[in-house]
């Protein structure tokens, strides 16, 4: 059995995977409420599957980028699990996962976080002959610049507000393929798929060295230029 953890940003996600087979899903909008949300529901996950954590073989989580309440909750919880249980525990790139729920399209995938400060956190993925691939590696930019890099059809997806959807049908058109709102929802199954390839691979991190990814640095050591996104090996 596999645990799936998410919670980059207000909306939160945990799924329960054996066998290949996907036990349960649950996805809610947390209004960063996860310190008291997240065991809660997990909990509620385990009684619903009559499964118990002690089966677990992995703990996948969600790294960021993302909120930084949020990142700090569920990672904490995951580091803190993986531990206490004996199992690997495997972090992943949030828009690497949100990317991934549209890997069968073959087009290019373009997950987009609102970052503040009128800034996205974005990067484009693609399924290429058999390989998962990363054609723009993630960054912080604003809306208006990602759209210069854009010179074929792609699907934008993640959670961009009403005002990037706009601009990217008006300046785009044709190559904007807005992902409907339902399937825009961040599952923690497909994070789970890409996390328990890494961890039959033998590829997994350690609690002591798995650090998140935040949208922007906490407030406390908040920098006077926007923060450039550091990529990180999946």
């Amino acid at each position: 059995m596999y645990l799936a953890i998410d919670t980059s940003t207000d909306n939160a996600s945990l799924a329960i995977i054996e066998r290949g087979l996907i036990l349960a899903e649950l996805n809610w909008f947390s209004r960063q409420n996860h310190s008291v949300e997240l065991m809660p529901n997990l909990n509620q996950l385990l009684d619903e599957t009559k499964t118990n954590l002690k089966s677990t073989e992995g703990i996948i989580v969600a790294i960021g980028p993302g909120s930084f309440n949020g990142l700090r909750v569920g990672l904490s919880t995951a580091k803190g699990l993986a531990f206490s249980i004996g199992v690997p525990l495997v972090g992943i790139n949030t828009l690497e996962s949100t990317a991934y729920q549209y890997q069968e399209c073959e087009i290019p995938i373009c997950p987009i976080f609102n970052a503040g400060r009128g800034e996205i956190a974005t990067a484009i993925y693609q399924y290429q002959k058999d390989k998962w691939l990363t054609i723009i590696d993630q960054q912080i930019t604003t809306i208006d610049k990602l759209i210069m890099h854009i010179t074929k059809k792609t699907i934008f997806c993640g959670e961009p507000t009403t005002a990037d959807i706009e601009k990217l049908k008006g300046q785009l058109e044709q190559k904007a393929k807005i992902a409907s709102p339902a399937s825009r929802l961040r599952r923690a199954a497909f994070l789970a798929e890409l996390g328990i390839k890494r961890i039959e691979a033998g590829n997994h991190d350690t609690p002591a060295n798995l650090q998140p990814i935040y949208l922007r640095q906490p407030p406390i050591t908040q920098p006077k230029n926007p923060v450039k996104i550091i990529k990180t090996s999946q």
